[in-house]
Order: structure tokens, then C-alpha cells, then sequence
């Protein structure tokens, strides 16, 4: 009985759905052991095993979901390694590579809201599964299903403490630790009530000052994004912080649902999107740790990226949008850091996967190092490179699919000649359209591929240059 295959629809990153609507157990139950069979044949000959790692994070019910996906797993066949606690989504992608498992199936919802569930499948190798992985799992949903006569075995594991062993060895710990405990650096952690939560303090075995940090299903009202509408609280922390202890350094470090996605607070109280900590993190990790590799962006990213990387004399590759792009690119070249806008940075010397709690400690590290400001750091860039601009995306709901398909169809037999004013110089479209603008900044629009739903990017030298700019793209939508 084929008939889940309509509700399981995998995006750039996973398959999401509302909890007991489109996301059920037995939509779960159906795909989960699938997903198990095609990690199987695709990297079946790459390990001996038999094991699938199965997490999840801290949203509504997720312990029981993965209870649910671990069985339906084992029934077709697998030893599965089921997490005993909710954990960060890079830590089950590294579990996999460690106990050289066929990939991990993770329970989690990311950044969406609280109705929300999902499942996101990972590769042996550690990271995203490419989306011909993907497409092969949902191909088999709308074929008859195969009875399994032996179980596989199920077993338990603790997904923190090889986790955090690995991260540990990447960053000079002490240094860190001996920055906090002398009071020249105070750490705030907003974990949105994540998987993020109790990490930092595990990794760095001193005390941090995390808020929303209980299980919150609802996740107080708004979604686990690292995003300023949802920071609230974290700037009045941190103002009052400011207020009282204006000398010493301080960083505020915010974490999506499932610890994938990094943003930050400087010491002044400023949102710095991964925008700004990926040229920063490009600076750290070529000058004071001595690394090499290829730059690897998405299409929506700074144009500092580049100018930085040009610095270093580091190469620069893009890729559309959503991190398995950069995992692919990371397990055919040597890279020293892959990023995009949303907050997911991966590093070559890690896994080939974003993760959130890796670039705190990088930032962290980064600060201790030079005793500087996150701000000042990337005032520093820009004055290196001599570039400055401003950047913002807004996601403008449509009203139908159809809306989405007449401006597509508009887009490509009506090539924007001018936007906002300013002549259109180049248009690249590997994935949707993004335009540069005479003025040297640049409009990026791009339609979600499972919903009707514009996203529009756009990076210009002042601020009110890219809200003018995207006020005549909404306008040109509508």
C-alpha cells in the first residue's frame, strides 16, 4: 500500500512535515527502513557493516519517533544504533563515520517550528546524503513493499562523548577556558531550547551562560531559527551585561533546533549572521592555525567570502544553495571551510557536514587569540579588503504553486534587464537567478522547491541600498 509516498516529499534537506499530519509513524515507519536500503546500496561496498545510526533532537515526541524509525529499521533487516539522548545533528553524522555505519537517519525538524517533525538521512562518510540518495528513497515509496524475515539487532549509545572528544581536539581548549575563568571573555549560549543545549558547557568544562535552555516544544512561541526576531532575550542580556562590565570581551553564540546553524552577538549587541563569521573564521583559521584548502560558498553568500579567500591566496568554488552541495564538493576536493548565508559552516579538517558547536569553538578561539571583538574582527576584513556592504533576505509567501510557475515562466522568457534602478550586468542561474547590479550590488531570486514560498537575497554597499532593492523585487512579485 503505497500511499505515504504523497505525504514524503525530501527538500534540500530532508523530508519535514506537520506532526500527525504529513509526519506520522506510520509515514516514518514506511520511509525510515527505505532510506535504510538505499544507504545500503549506495554505500554498502564502501563498509562490512550492517548498522544504521538513528538520532533525534529535543522537539515534541522525537525520543519516540526515533523508538519508532529504530524498529521499523531493524524489522527490514539492519542492526540499528539508536542514540540513549537527544544530541546535535553533526554529532549522529560523525557517529556514523566512527562506528563505519551505512549512515545515520535523524529525527529532527531543524529550524521550523514546533508542529513541525522530519527526517534527515546521512551518508557513511559523514554528511548529507546527495539528492540522487534522496530521490532513490522516494522512488521506492511508490512501490510495493518487501516482507523482511530476520531482525536486525538493536543497540544503544551515548552520542556526546566521541563527539565532543573530536571537537575538542580541534582548538586550543585551554586557551579558551583560561580566557573565561580569568574574566576577559564572558560567553552567553542561546540554544532556542535545542540540541545545542548543555553543549558548550560539556566541550569546554566551564561554565557559560546559556538561556533557553529547557525542552520547549514550542520553542517559546516562535521557531529554533538563528534569526534577530527570535533573540529577544539575548540581547537585553547582553546589554545589561554591557552595561555593568564594559571592559572585558563578550560574545553571545545562538544555535538552530539542531545545532547545524550558528549566528552571534558581538560584544555591542550586533546580530552577525554566518555572513560575517564565515570571512572572519577564513581569517582565523589561515592566519593563526596555518590552514589550506578551497573555499567553498553557495550562490547566496557575501562577496567578502571571495575577497577574503583572495587575501590568502585560497581558491574559491560556489555551489547552489543547501549544504550537501558542499559536502559533495568537500569529498572531491581538499577544502579548508564550506558555508551558507543560513548559518551552516562545515570544515575540512571535520566531517564533510555543518556544524554549529565547531564553529562556536572556532569563534571562540578566534577571540581568545586576538583579544578582539567579533565587530572589530570583521571591521579589520573589511578594511583589508576594502569592502563594504550590507546584506538581508526576506521569504515572501505566493499565493499558489501556479503564482510560483507564471513568475518562473516570467523570469526566464522576460530576462530582467534592470532592477531598482540600476542595470543588470550578469545574471548567474545555477540555482534560481541572482543578478548583478551596476552598482556592484547583486539581487538574488530563488523559489522553494516544495512550497509557495520566494526566497529573495540581496547584498548591496549600504543598508538602505538593499532595502530598496528588495522592496522592488516584492513589488515585482506581487
Amino acid at each position: 500500500m503505497p500511499v505515504a509516498g504523497n505525504a514524503i516529499k525530501f527538500g534540500t534537506d530532508g523530508w519535514r512535515g506537520i506532526i500527525g499530519d504529513e509526519f506520522t509513524f506510520d509515514n516514518l515507519s514506511r520511509v525510515a527502513p527505505l532510506a535504510a536500503k538505499v544507504l545500503s546500496q549506495t554505500y554498502g561496498d564502501t563498509t562490512s557493516s550492517n548498522t544504521v545510526i538513528v538520532g533525534y533532537d529535543r522537539r515534541f515526541m522525537a525520543e519516540v519517533f526515533a523508538q519508532r524509525a529504530a524498529q521499523a529499521v531493524t524489522e527490514a533487516g539492519f542492526d540499528v544504533l539508536l542514540s540513549k539522548n537527544y544530541a546535535p545533528t553533526p554529532a549522529f553524522s560523525l557517529a556514523a563515520k566512527q562506528h563505519d555505519a551505512l549512515g545515520a537517519l535523524v529525527i529532527t525538524a531543524s529550524h521550523n517550528p514546533g508542529s513541525y517533525l522530519g527526517l534527515k538521512v546521512k551518508g557513511a562518510f559523514g554528511g548529507s546524503v546527495p539528492p540522487e540518495v534522496t530521490q532513490k528513497i522516494e522512488t521506492l515509496l511508490s512501490e510495493a513493499s518487501h516482507t523482511q524475515t530476520k531482525s536486525g539487532k538493536l543497540s544503544y549509545f551515548n552520542p556526546w562523548e566521541n563527539y565532543c572528544e573530536a571537537l575538542r581536539a580541534k582548538i586550543d581548549i585551554e586557551q579558551i577556558r583560561a580566557c573565561i575563568t580569568q574574566g576577559k571573555l564572558t560567553v552567553f549560549a542561546d540554544v532556542m531550547h535545542g540540541a545545542a543545549s548543555g553543549g558548550l558547557s560539556q566541550l569546554l568544562e566551564v561554565s557559560v551562560q546559556e538561556i533557553n535552555s529547557d525542552r520547549d516544544p514550542l520553542f517559546g512561541g516562535g521557531a529554533p531559527e538563528p534569526l534577530p526576531r527570535y533573540l529577544s532575550r539575548l540581547f537585553r542580556l547582553m546589554r545589561s551585561h554591557r552595561r555593568t562590565t564594559k571592559a572585558a570581551l563578550a560574545v553571545g553564540l545562538v544555535f538552530d533546533g539542531d545545532a547545524d546553524r550558528i549566528a552571534a552577538v558581538d560584544g555591542q549587541g550586533n546580530f552577525l549572521s554566518s555572513q560575517v563569521l564565515i570571512p572572519i573564521l577564513i581569517e582565523h583559521l589561515a592566519v593563526k592555525r596555518g590552514l589550506r584548502g578551497e573555499i567553498v560558498k553557495t550562490v547566496s553568500g557575501s562577496d567578502l567570502i571571495p575577497k577574503v579567500a583572495a587575501l590568502h591566496q585560497l581558491s574559491v568554488h560556489e555551489t547552489p544553495v543547501g549544504y550537501k552541495y558542499i559536502a559533495d564538493r568537500m569529498l572531491e576536493a581538499q577544502v579548508l571551510l564550506g558555508g551558507e548565508e543560513s548559518g551552516g559552516i562545515g570544515y575540512g579538517t571535520h566531517i564533510p557536514e555543518r556544524d554549529a558547536l565547531l564553529s562556536a569553538l572556532y569563534v571562540l578561539e578566534a577571540i581568545a587569540t586576538s583579544n578582539m571583538d567579533l565587530s572589530d574582527l570583521y571591521r579589520d576584513l573589511q578594511q583589508q579588503t576594502e569592502f563594504t556592504s550590507a546584506y538581508d533576505r526576506i521569504d515572501l509567501p505566493l499565493a499558489s504553486m501556479e503564482v510560483r510557475s507564471r513568475l518562473l515562466n516570467q523570469l526566464q522568457s522576460q530576462p530582467l534587464t534592470e532592477i531598482a534602478g540600476q542595470t543588470v550586468i550578469d545574471c548567474l542561474s545555477i540555482d534560481g537567478y541572482k543578478f548583478r547590479l551596476a552598482d556592484s550590488s547583486w539581487l538574488m531570486i530563488r523559489f522553494s522547491g516544495t512550497e509557495p514560498v520566494l526566497r529573495l537575497y540581496c547584498e548591496a554597499p549600504t543598508m538602505q541600498q538593499v532595502q530598496q532593492t528588495l522592496a522592488w523585487a516584492h513589488q515585482w512579485a506581487s
